[in-house]
């Protein structure tokens, strides 16, 4: 097995340090027809409900929604600047998201295991109107906090 740097191990500690339970990040972004075409040509996800208008305005939707992964994806912006190394995640999707509907993305440190230097968060996603559209939780590895303080 590989061995990190005592520099790395260093920065891992640092990181961990800086980080509390209760601790809150968020992102917002606005979902476009770009990204749907983007996320669905790189992901092979072509599911009539994201790409097919006519699908889905047969459906209880009405019209195409975002891919729930994409939605989802916005965790990883914030995980990206805070350096961190998910080892687990889940999502439970409450309602759908729709080609403009803004979301925001509030992640929250929920536990913090200074032995095995591992951090559990909740992530709430929630539309303009309010409305919560998707819950998720990872957990993993600090690595090295990058956002402005």
């Amino acid at each position: 097995m590989l061995e990190a740097t005592p520099e790395f191990k260093r920065r891992l500690r640092e990181a961990l340090d800086e980080t509390f339970v209760g601790q809150t990040f968020t992102f917002r972004r606005t979902f476009t027809d770009g990204d749907v075409a983007l996320f669905c040509g790189v992901t092979g996800d072509y599911n009539p409900y994201h790409q097919d208008a006519e699908f889905a305005q047969e459906s209880w939707y009405g019209r195409p929604t975002i891919p729930g992964l994409l939605t989802g994806s916005m965790l990883t912006h914030i995980g990206g600047l805070l350096g961190f190394l998910a080892t687990e995640m889940s999502f439970e999707y409450v309602a759908p998201v729709y080609v403009g509907d803004t979301i925001t993305c509030t992640v929250t440190v929920l536990e913090k295991d200074e032995p095995r230097h591992r951090v559990e968060c909740g992530v709430d996603f929630v539309n303009g109107e309010g409305d919560q559209v998707l819950r998720a939780r990872f957990a993993g590895f600090p690595g090295q906090v990058r956002l402005a303080r």
